[in-house]
């Protein structure tokens, strides 16, 4: 059997000798790595059982098993890779990328990988089998898109055969997606490559010992079959030589043409999507951190609107920074470890980031200087360089990865437009409304052709991850919201005193003194005012937030300006919201802007 390394192919393949792969990379320091320690697991107490703790390193010896053993034959039709490498130690995990050649080795000992021409998701390639019952539940269109069950069919065994015909040795990572044991998951991502497997070992709930997965049945399986490209494409009837395709009903994925390792990530995030709310559990696109009385809260946030900066809290435990899901005992996080931008990142603007690079991180498409040190700062590969790593690499984390019932939740946005206060306080109705809005806006020079600020609503603040119709979950989220007395807010972290390139970024301090009122609760006794287009509730004072940047208008000096900015957003939100309007779905549009 021939070998298939990290950047070979078979001779004779023109598909595979057609580079999707990251070309291979000099391995650096190797003698100064070998003597440094791993990272030590913080002893914890937790009222959760070990196999529920987000904090877990995962097994601690290396273990061999075969594909029978485990069902993957059975399961998945793989049977002729002969070496089976399951749940590897971190340090084992450390040494397969070295002897692979799949990456090289920063100073401090933190293994970088290239993901080759994909340095990001692939959002159009993403598919659902296109079958019953699935078919009547999942929201079709742009996100979602349908595929033939003998589209994914040709896939998958294609995918197979690779494992079958090139593949010596294998990866498997079993695991769980969720913190809860009510309400978790059991994965299994089956990858050909080390650092992918170490990737899903950071990112899932890390089983600590072989006996708790002896008998472990996976809920649903990631083949990830990166080296495959699909040159019948075009007659199968996709968008790319890419392929991320899920079969609901088989509890299967398949991930073809692509090494980005945040299709695995956000793959199961996405069934988590379809399968918590159908069970009446929330799931969440947001960050969730904890008081020292246990008071719960949720950030809610595109990229760019502060969601990261502001959740991690010195004075509060992180209980996540991306997914999480809602049941009855509480919040509780889906991953065991945090997938964060680097660009830029200095351990003075992100110090918690920036200390949690060392051995058992991953890089991801970071430019590594000449001696050995990132260069955070380099963006010639991607803008989108990024890094995992095990949750407890962040001081304060929370061990449990739970919390109560939330007490506060915090829709943030960035409004380039300069209309939206500082902070407003939400009635129900209204947080439903602006959870499905999930505004944000683009300033001019982010993209090409953009010259003034546009609005970007992502419903959710995640819609590219939702399957079910996004009513589904503004109406769950409302009936926690009832039950619970949670209260919402929503922030701007934008513009003030007039709109991009005329008012200015709200400062840090005055955003940091709104989101604490919000969390201490001082908030609630300060006065309000009805602002007259959107009808929330917005502080007529509060400690370190100026009384003119409270009441936005006030802040311009122009305000027949701000005037008429404010109606020009208004529209553009009733405008979207139009597509949130259909027979059967709860219709929120009383709660926006009149």
């Amino acid at each position: 059997m021939s070998q298939v390394t990290r950047g070979m192919f078979l001779v004779g393949s023109p598909a595979l000798r057609r580079l999707r792969a990251p070309s291979s990379i000099s391995v650096r320091n190797l003698a100064a790595i070998g003597s440094q320690r791993k990272t030590a697991v913080p002893s914890i107490i937790s009222k959760m059982a070990p196999t529920a703790v987000a904090s877990s390193s995962g097994f601690q010896k290396a273990m061999k098993t075969t594909l029978s053993s485990l069902g993957i034959d059975k399961a998945t039709g793989i049977t002729k890779p002969t070496t089976i490498y399951r749940n590897l130690p971190y340090p084992e995990v450390f040494k397969h990328e070295e002897q692979n050649k799949e990456g090289e080795v920063t100073k401090n000992g933190t293994f970088c990988v290239s993901t080759g021409q994909f340095t990001g998701r692939s959002p159009k390639d993403k598919y659902f089998v296109k079958q019953a019952p699935s078919d009547k539940k999942l929201d079709w269109g742009k996100i979602n898109k349908g595929v033939a069950p003998e589209v994914y069919k040709n896939i998958y065994e294609k995918a197979v055969k690779h494992y079958n015909t090139n593949v010596d040795k294998m990866y498997v990572f079993d695991g769980y997606c969720g913190t809860s044991p009510k309400s978790r998951k059991n994965v299994r991502i089956i990858t050909e490559l080390a650092w992918q497997h170490h990737f899903a070992k950071n990112m899932f709930i890390r089983p600590e010992t072989e006996e708790e997965v002896a008998n472990f049945v996976p809920d649903f399986t990631i083949i990830n079959a990166c080296k495959i490209v699909n040159d019948d494409y075009k007659e199968l009837g996709l968008n790319s030589e890419v392929a991320v395709v899920f079969n609901v009903e088989e509890s299967k994925a398949v991930i073809t043409g692509t090494w980005y390792g945040g299709e695995m990530k956000k793959g199961i995030f996405s069934m988590m999507n379809y399968w918590l709310p159908l069970d009446g559990v929330m799931s969440m696109h947001c960050s969730a951190n904890k008081g020292k009385d246990g008071d719960t809260a949720l950030f809610f946030g595109l990229s760019g609107t502060g969601k990261t900066t502001l959740s991690a809290d010195p004075a509060r435990y992180l209980i996540g920074d991306d997914e999480h899901g809602w049941d009855e005992d509480g919040i509780f996080n889906f991953e065991g470890g945090c997938y964060a931008k680097t660009v830029n990142l200095s351990r003075d603007n992100e110090p918690e980031i920036y200390d949690a690079i060392k051995r058992d991180a991953l890089l991801e498409n970071v430019i590594i200087k000449e001696n050995g040190e990132p260069d955070y700062a380099d963006v010639s590969r991607t803008e989108n360089t990024r890094v995992s790593y095990p949750i407890y690499h962040i001081n304060n984390y929370e061990p449990s990865g739970m919390g109560d019932h939330p007490k506060s939740i915090v829709f943030l946005t960035c409004d380039a437009f300069g209309v939206l206060p500082p902070v407003s306080r939400l009635s129900p109705g209204q947080a439903m409304y602006h959870f499905l809005s999930g505004y944000t806006a683009k300033v001019a020079g982010t993209e090409r052709g953009v010259t003034e600020p546009t609005p970007n609503f992502s419903a959710g603040f995640g819609a590219a991850f939702l399957t079910l119709h996004p009513t589904v979950y503004a109406d769950l989220l409302q009936e926690k919201l009832d039950k619970h007395g949670t209260q919402c807010f929503l922030i701007n972290t934008g513009w003030t005193g007039g709109g991009y390139g005329v008012g200015k970024r709200m400062s840090i301090k005055a955003t940091r003194a709104c989101v604490d009122a919000v969390l201490d609760g001082s908030i609630n006794k300060t006065q309000f005012a009805k602002e007259p287009v959107f009808g929330f509730e917005v502080p007529q004072e509060l400690p370190n937030v100026p009384s003119k940047v409270l009441n936005p208008r006030e802040a311009w000096s122009d305000k027949a300006s701000y005037d008429a900015t404010r109606v020009k957003l208004a529209d553009m939100f009733k405008n979207n919201f139009t597509k949130f309007v259909k027979p059967g779905m709860t219709d929120y549009t009383e709660y926006g802007p009149k």
